[in-house]
């Protein structure tokens, strides 16, 4: 049954690392050969561009030393990452293309919703080929600039988290310390970003910013990867309140695979996670959120997402249920929502 499905997953971070993706690596989440046995066949790949040190789920300061500057320096990205958060996304970017150009027939950035449908007849005719989509894990790469939207969307980007586990100049993060709405510029982005029919991601978004976005949009939103508070009462997750405010409006929430989120990372309870949040916000709003190659810990990398799906039987969901959770809904949703 898991062969037939269309797998998807709303978040993960495998750009972040220097590591070779077309390489099946014994270390990591990610790769293109355990994405083949694992089926997946649509995956978001977000830049991760800043990270505070001492990063937790309560509060962190904008002005904390950040991680990725010392990992870009040790991993050898070039000297005009060091510095500047854009140019970190934009190497992001350039390694996806790298891989694209290297293995056109395993993996495909997709821009628009007629590329993605096209990956998804390939695959119907046997195909392999994954369907990455790239975004940003916080619009600090915006450096505070309209213009930098247009940057990161001819780079391809094309799903944009407005926060990560800071405060920035869009708004207040949920690990923030102000728990502050959206800024007069954040405002204006997102109304950019709606424009240009970039998917807004409130992952890491304060509950303030998520209201202020609702109001300020029609579009649906996703929250690329996190738990439900009600079956998971961790300072990760928003209230479920808002969480069906957010599918009420369309959006989609993806399920995370780790303690943080989840509370017990097993396939066991990902799964109990799944029907909760299919019960609250009704199965066409629940999907994948992995955080693969974020710095989480998983009970199962990429290759081993039949799990799920035998998991998902075995709590007694029905076949409708498991295609839609898996990978239908989030194919739905960027056929529509994608430019």
């Amino acid at each position: 049954m898991h062969r037939s499905l269309i797998v998807g997953d709303l978040h993960a971070d495998s750009f972040l690392w220097a590591r070779d993706l077309s390489n099946d690596a014994s270390y990591g989440h990610l790769d293109l050969p355990r994405a083949r046995r694992g089926n997946l066949g649509i995956q978001v790949f977000t830049s991760v561009t800043k990270s505070p040190r001492g990063q937790n789920y309560r509060e962190n300061s904008a002005d904390a030393g950040d991680n990725i500057t010392l990992l870009a320096v040790a991993q050898g990205w070039p000297p005009r990452t060091w510095n500047s958060l854009l140019e970190r996304a934009l190497f992001h970017s350039e390694r996806a293309t790298a891989l694209l150009e290297s293995f056109p027939e395993q993996f495909r950035i997709v821009h628009t919703a007629e590329d993605l449908r096209q990956v998804l007849q390939a695959r119907e005719r046997g195909a392999s080929t994954l369907a990455a989509i790239l975004g940003i894990e916080g619009a600090h790469p915006l450096e505070g600039k309209l213009s930098n939207i247009d940057r990161l969307y001819d780079a391809g980007f094309r799903v944009m988290g407005l926060q990560h586990f800071f405060d920035n100049e869009l708004g207040g993060s949920l690990h923030g310390q102000s728990e502050g709405g959206l800024t007069e510029f954040g405002s204006l982005a997102v109304q950019e970003m709606d424009r240009r029919s970039i998917i807004i991601d409130v992952a890491h978004s304060s509950e303030t910013v998520v209201r202020d976005v609702l109001a300020l949009t029609e579009r649906p939103l996703i929250v690329s990867h996190t738990g439900l508070k009600g079956s998971c009462n961790s300072p990760r997750n928003i209230s479920d309140d808002l969480m069906k405010e957010i599918a009420e409006r369309g959006g989609l929430v993806g399920i995370g695979f780790w303690k943080g989120a989840v509370c017990d990372n097993s396939p066991h309870n990902i799964v109990k996670t799944i029907r909760y949040a299919v019960e609250l916000l009704g199965v066409d709003h629940v999907a994948l959120g992995s955080d693969y190659d974020g710095s989480v810990e998983v009970s199962f990398d990429v290759g081993d997402l039949d799990l799920l799906t035998g998991e998902m039987l075995n709590q007694g969901f029905t076949e409708r249920e498991i295609r839609k959770v898996m990978g239908e809904n989030i194919q739905e949703f960027f056929l529509k929502y994608l430019p």
